[in-house]
Order: structure tokens, then sequence, then C-alpha cells
């Protein structure tokens, strides 16, 4: 099988400053790839770059069978490639509704009914919210409906950053069980994270970020049988 997601040799940063280094990494159609790395470790860096907010140094990405290197973030959105980005980065102002068929305007336009009918199905928290500005809600209201927002969009592959970030130890159990069931959906989704555990109970491979490089990669059962990553990264 192809994969969805193919990354060789990336490079990329700011201004003078390079952060990622001759990166390789692949996400297979309906599999869930755990990305792991403490903070400064160039996880959203690469996020960004993958889709088109940042350009890539070196390095190819090709996604569905096509080269997305240098492509327009329009263009990377418009052929299913949709990130639901650190730190939620929803419309406060806006009603809840507002910002779920947000999620539409570029891709999925003709099915946002039903589409929207769909991701209220998936969080019946936000159904009984629809009127209510978003930047109201609790933390996991709000992370939710950056995930919703990213569904509208029809994703062939989700890009889900740091989606546990700020919640209580309660909702972050909750957000993982989410995770899970979007994935026995068949949805492809690359989950950036720095909860190792918990990520790894639900990947079925992941990589872990270092310095803006690959210093692992391979399945959750062969991360935890490396010394050397567990005491990294589990403490253990």
């Amino acid at each position: 099988m192809n994969p969805l997601l193919d990354v060789h040799g990336l490079g990329s940063g700011y201004g003078q400053v390079n952060i990622l280094r001759d990166l390789s990494l692949s996400v297979s159609p309906g599999e869930m790839v755990a990305l792991l790395g403490s903070n400064g470790a160039g996880k959203t860096t690469l996020n960004n770059t993958l889709c088109g907010l940042i350009k890539s140094r070196a390095g190819h990405i090709h996604f569905d069978g096509q080269e997305i290197t240098g492509l327009h973030y329009q263009h990377i959105v418009q052929s299913g490639l949709i990130q639901v980005p650190e730190g939620r980065k929803i419309f406060p102002n806006l009603s809840v509704l507002e910002n779920i068929q947000l999620g539409a305007y570029a891709r999925g336009t003709k099915r946002r009914t039903l589409n929207q009918s769909r991701v209220l199905e998936i969080f019946p928290r936000l159904r009984e919210r629809l009127s209510q500005l978003a930047g109201t809600m609790s933390g996991g209201e709000q992370q939710m409906l950056a995930i919703a927002r990213g569904l509208m969009a029809e994703p062939k592959l989700l890009i889900l950053d740091e989606p546990s970030l700020g919640l209580s130890p309660l909702l972050v159990q909750e957000m993982f069980e989410l995770i899970k069931s979007l994935k026995e959906t068949g949805l492809s989704i690359l989950l950036v994270e720095q909860n190792v555990a918990q990520s790894l109970d639900i990947a079925d491979r992941a990589y872990v970020l270092e310095n803006g490089a690959i210093c692992f990669s391979g399945s959750p059962a062969e991360l935890l049988k490396s010394d050397a990553m567990r005491q990294a990264y589990l403490g253990v």
C-alpha cells in the first residue's frame, strides 16, 4: 500500500535558523501515527511546513500521490490535508455553529449540511451549545469544536497538534477516547503530542522528534522496548 503522506529529507525553519533537518516520515491510509517530542523539538514547525504555512528548504512532501512541496496552503487544504492547530485557534467571538460551518469554507462545501449533522453526532455537547459564543466554552469543549471544524473539511489526513494540551486528566482521557473512535472510522491521523503514554496506547506507529530530527521510528512496542526512549520520554 502506498503511503498517503510521504515525507523525505525535509528541511525547514525561520529566518536564518534551520529547525527541521533531513526529516522523513510517512502515514498510510487508515493509519494513526504518533509524532512525539518535547517542547522545542520542532513538532509545530513540521505541521506548518506540511500544511504550507512555512516553506520547506529541502526535501519533498507527497500527499495522496501528488507532490505538494511548495504549494500554497489553500491548495494543500483543498487536497484534503487538514490540521487542527495547537491552541485550538477557534474564533471566540463567533458562535459554535459559525465556527463549525467555517470548517467547510475551502473544502466540503457541497456536503456541509450532511457533514454538520455528522460532527454533531460525534460531539453531542456542541449540539447543545450551537448559539453560544465559542470563547465562553471550557477548554475541552473548545478542543472538541476545533476538531469538529477540521472534520467539516472532509480530511483525508487529519493532523492533530497537541489536542490534550491544557486539559484536565479526566478530559485528556476523554479526548484520547475520541481520537481513538475517529481512527476506528478509517480516518488517517497524524497525532502530534507530548503525552507519550496515551498516544502510544492508540497509535499504530510512532516517531520521536528531537532537535528537528527523527531519533526513533517504529511500533509503540518497539519504542517501549528501547531503554533510551523509555528513560527519555517515559521517565522509566
